[in-house]
């Protein structure tokens, strides 16, 4: 029988905070990219994502917590401007920085770039809303606010 038992290392990286800032590693494999080596277009939003979510998990603030608490709650991406400066490619070792840069009223601003060493890939702005079960906007929880906060370049209003 095969031991299971999770040992240390073995778990995927959630990145690391530097400063206000969350990085989190990300390795270009060859699903990720076209015929010709590149990365597909659209996987760069994958790992916006990627980064956003894991800010989040580091910072103690769970998916799971959000859809179980008193009132639920889930975020909706009302905008994204995505530039694209250059091409990432197989074997690639990039990072997704990510900032959360404010809050107001039920949205959450978020600042990302892709590098390469210190290349810029690609950089985004992202505007996310948080909704009720119903769809509706609202609030972040207070909590998450709180957790947030340290991280944020403006004052939460």
């Amino acid at each position: 029988m095969t031991d299971l038992t999770p040992t240390a290392g073995v778990f995927p990286t959630s990145g690391a905070f530097i400063g206000r800032e969350h990085h989190l590693p990300v390795r270009i494999y060859y699903e990720d990219t076209d015929f010709t080596g590149v990365v597909y277009h659209a996987n760069y939003v994958r790992y916006f994502e990627r980064g956003r979510s894991d800010f989040l998990r580091l910072a103690g603030i769970s998916h799971s917590d959000l859809l179980d608490g008193d009132q639920p709650t889930a975020f909706v991406i009302t905008r994204m401007e995505v530039d694209f400066k250059r091409a990432a490619r197989i074997d690639d070792a990039l990072t997704v920085v990510t900032t959360y840069d404010s809050v107001k009223g039920p949205r959450l601003f978020v600042g990302q770039t892709i590098l390469r060493g210190t290349e810029l890939i690609a950089q985004a702005q992202v505007h996310a809303a948080c909704i009720t079960m119903a769809g509706r906007p609202c609030k972040p929880p207070a909590g998450m606010v709180e957790k947030l906060a340290p991280w944020f370049a403006v004052s939460a209003s």
